[in-house]
């Protein structure tokens, strides 16, 4: 009897790591009968069309690795089915800012930016513009990490080792704002 709870106990660690190992490297929700919505069902064709995050229907949606994305018209549907790779959010629909510290942190759908034919997503207006201070920096800085250290990897056991151990180049909110300031005369807002 000893050694079949120790056999349990032994064996709890690894059931608990592969649980989380399931949460997976994208930020995703559970919305009515998809429980992998990306971008909170917002159209991706529509952050290049519009111009602005424009919530999808539930009756219009397509698969794309295994995430569901949601579109307000069929044409928005049909063009991602065309071309997905062109509509997808860059890092998992994580925030670009704290990506380039290694940091997963979901982002808010409602504030992004495309750069080079790319969408990218922030947790904040205030993340997007201390990513803009520094836009080929932080960029390079994202993708770096986003391929050499959070891609396919659990998002939460990531941030926490990230918030725990800081990348070199890590600023902190009040140094961001400090380097703003000094930069354009007037606080970030």
């Amino acid at each position: 009897m000893r050694l079949h709870g120790r056999l349990w106990i032994a064996s709890f660690p690894l059931a608990a790591a592969l649980l989380l190992a399931a949460c997976g490297s994208v930020n995703v929700v559970s919305e009515g009968g998809d429980s992998d919505l990306m971008l909170g069902g917002n159209d991706p064709v529509a952050y290049f069309a519009a111009g602005a995050s424009v919530t999808g229907r539930s009756s219009i949606k397509a698969q794309h690795l295994g995430l569901t994305y949601r579109f307000a018209s069929d044409e928005n549907r049909r063009q991602f089915i065309t071309s997905p790779e062109r509509y997808v959010p860059q890092f998992g629909g994580f925030c670009a800012q704290a990506m380039a510290y290694a940091v997963p942190v979901p982002a808010s759908t409602d504030v992004f930016k495309i750069i080079d034919g790319k969408l990218y997503l922030f947790a904040d207006a205030r993340a997007k513009l201390f990513f803009e201070m520094d836009q080929e920096r932080n960029l390079g800085l994202a993708w770096h990490y986003w391929e050499t250290e959070v891609q396919n990897t659990n998002w939460r056991l990531q941030s926490f080792k990230r918030l725990l151990f800081h990348v070199p180049n890590y600023k902190t909110d009040a140094e961001l704002a400090d380097e703003y300031q000094k930069r354009f005369g007037k606080s970030p807002s």
